[in-house]
This record gives C-alpha cells, sequence and structure tokens, in this order.
C-alpha cells in the first residue's frame, strides 16, 4: 500500500517515488474545508534541479473520518476514473494529475494534482459576479461537448446518479429523494421559507418523472457544478474546476441550471441567465454539437433546475454538516427553489408522458 493515510504519510520517499526524482524535503500544509476529503499544498525541495516538475502540489487524500471514507467510497472511485479516463479526453480546464492511486474498498484515495495559486475559490454563499459565471459556463460546454450523446461514457464503473434509460434506478433515486426532503424539513424547517418547502416536497416528488423526461440527450455531468468547486484566478480570465466525485451522465442542462440556482444571487441570475445559456449554446456548438437549437437548449435548462433541491436534500439529508454547510445549503435551496418557480420547471415535467 502506497497509499499516504494522513498527511504525515507525505513524506520525501514517497513524493520521490510517485514522480521519479529525489526528493530531500516537503513541507504539507492543509487548504481547503472539504467534508468528504482532505487536500494539502505540498511544497517539494528537490535533490537536484528539476526542470519538469513544480516544486507546489496539492495532494488530495481520504476523509480523515473513518466513517465519512467508507460511505464516500464511490465518489473516490469517481474522480479517480475522471483524472485517469476521462479529463484528457475534455476540454474543461481542470489541474494536471500527476498520480492518481485507490485501495481496492474504495476508502483510501490519492490525487497528487497541480497547485493552482494564486486562484481562489468561489464563495458559495457570497454567489458569483456576472463575469465569473461567463467564464463557468463556457468551460462547462468544454465537459459536455467532447462526451455529447457518447455512448462510449456508459461503460464507466463510478457513475454516481442513475445513466439515461435506467428507468428502475430513476424510480429508486425517486423514493429516496422525497424520503430526503421529508428529513430536510424536519430537521431545518424553521430555516426553509413556507414556499420553499412546498417547492422542494413538489420537486423530490417528481425527481422520478424528471430522470426520464429526456433519455436520449446526454453527456458527462460534473454533478456538483457550482462556486465551491471552482478556482479563479486573481484576474478571473480563467476558471479551473475541481471536485470530481460526482460525475454522471445525464440531461447537460442539468449541469447548467445547477450552477446559475446555486451560485447566482436570484435577481442577478434572472437577469443575466438568458445570455448565460446562449453563451453556453455557442461555446457547446464549437465541438460540433448537431441538431441542437438554442430553444431546447433553453427547455433543457428549465427542466435541470431540479438539479438544485435534488444534490441539496440528498446531502443535507444524508452527509455529515457542519454550521457553513448549513447556511451554504439553505442559501442554494432558497435560490434553486426561487428557480423553480419563476421557470416554471414543474409544470414544465408535467407536459412530458407520464412514466
Amino acid at each position: 500500500m502506497t497509499i499516504p493515510r494522513g498527511p504525515e504519510n507525505v513524506t520525501p520517499a514517497w513524493l520521490g517515488s510517485v514522480l521519479g526524482v529525489g526528493v530531500s524535503r516537503v513541507d504539507v500544509t492543509p487548504i481547503g474545508t472539504g467534508q468528504t476529503g482532505a487536500t494539502y499544498r505540498v511544497a517539494a525541495t528537490y535533490e537536484a534541479e528539476q526542470s519538469d516538475v513544480p516544486t507546489s502540489f496539492a495532494v488530495k487524500l481520504s476523509a480523515q473520518d473513518d466513517a465519512v471514507r467508507e460511505r464516500v467510497a464511490l465518489g473516490y472511485r469517481s474522480e479517480v476514473e475522471f483524472y485517469s479516463q476521462i479529463a484528457d479526453k475534455m476540454r474543461i480546464p481542470v489541474p494536471r494529475a500527476y498520480h492518481t492511486e485507490i485501495s481496492d474498498d474504495g476508502a483510501d484515495v490519492v490525487l497528487l494534482l497541480a497547485d493552482m495559486a494564486p486562484a481562489v475559490q468561489g464563495d458559495q454563499i457570497a454567489g458569483c459576479s456576472p463575469a465569473e459565471a461567463r467564464l463557468a459556463v463556457e468551460a462547462l460546454a468544454g465537459l459536455h461537448g467532447p462526451s455529447w450523446c457518447d455512448p462510449q461514457w456508459m461503460d464507466l464503473s463510478a457513475i454516481v446518479m442513475p445513466k439515461p434509460g435506467d428507468d428502475d434506478a430513476a424510480k429508486g433515486l425517486g423514493e429516496v429523494s422525497r424520503m430526503a426532503a421529508d428529513i430536510v424539513i424536519d430537521r431545518l424547517g424553521a430555516k426553509i421559507a413556507p414556499q420553499d418547502q412546498e417547492t422542494l416536497v413538489a420537486a423530490m416528488s417528481s425527481v422520478t418523472p424528471w430522470l426520464m423526461a429526456e433519455p436520449k440527450r446526454y453527456a458527462l455531468m460534473h454533478g456538483d457544478y457550482r462556486l465551491d468547486n471552482m478556482l479563479f484566478d486573481p484576474d478571473r480570465t480563467r476558471v479551473t474546476v475541481v471536485d470530481w466525485q460526482t460525475v454522471g451522465i445525464g440531461l447537460p442542462g442539468r449541469d447548467l441550471a445547477y450552477f446559475t440556482g446555486t451560485s447566482l444571487e436570484p435577481a442577478v441570475r434572472s437577469d443575466i441567465e438568458r445570455d448565460l445559456v446562449e453563451r453556453y449554446h455557442r461555446s457547446l456548438l464549437e465541438f460540433d454539437v448537431a441538431d441542437y437549437d438554442l430553444e431546447t437548449c433553453w427547455s433543457d435548462y428549465r427542466l435541470g433546475a431540479v438539479q438544485v433541491p435534488l444534490l441539496v436534500a440528498l446531502g443535507t439529508a444524508f452527509a455529515s454538516t457542519t454550521e457553513r454547510g448549513d447556511d451554504m445549503m439553505m442559501a442554494m435551496l432558497s435560490r434553486g427553489c426561487q428557480m423553480i418557480r419563476e421557470l416554471e420547471t414543474l409544470e414544465l415535467i408535467s407536459s412530458y408522458p407520464s412514466p
């Protein structure tokens, strides 16, 4: 086993073994506040001058809590699969992976990634600017376009969400989603406006027909495409997308709507979302996506808005939480429920034939 269990195991010998160079010293410091993993910055001093490897890396390890590690093992597999099999075939900007390794049971993992400093993480609670949103939606096309309706990705082993056409899985997630909505309202109902509670319950009751609505149009999805999973260069000319533990295959508009619905204040979102969808659509067409007009893209975007309360409900009901985590989830839920009402997403779902 060569996977570091904790930061104390990220030694000069370990780093040198995976890079194939002599390392005399490492300085390991924590970065980020991930709840399902632990990330560190590793500054390396080499025994001899190196021209082809950097002096600083980001190392992502399993969560230090054993119960969390076992619960999110599928997410670890998903992220390793992304960096080892998918990333090089996409055009979405991600950190370079220098080494990935995972145990047979999926509970121990290490990702040695490029350090993107001085890029800074987006602020999920505060929301992003229109300029940052434009970067994010154009970058997203670099994931969806190269994988558009390509059946080879159906064979991935670590897909988190139900695949298109898997009706049994869609029904199963529908049942879990309704349960999650009840848990969230029971636990945090005092923080949720009555109209948002109503929208949450209605949306989670629509998950099964929602998943079945457009099975023939699909692409690889990030699954949790929001500000906390983005790093912006200081001049806001580039975004890098991280945290690939929720890779899925499904209607691409779900990623797009999830981003705008969680990462923009509602007034800003409603003012610029048409422009953002048009930018995304133009960027998508650069990857030779055919027979996909702007109005269909807009309809998919409206449909995709259920991704917001779905992930918020599942995350709040079944994952460990913190005070900041609850505040973040409540902000995302409020934004997403308002988006669903304004875009008449539930009415759109009901216009499809019953499954």
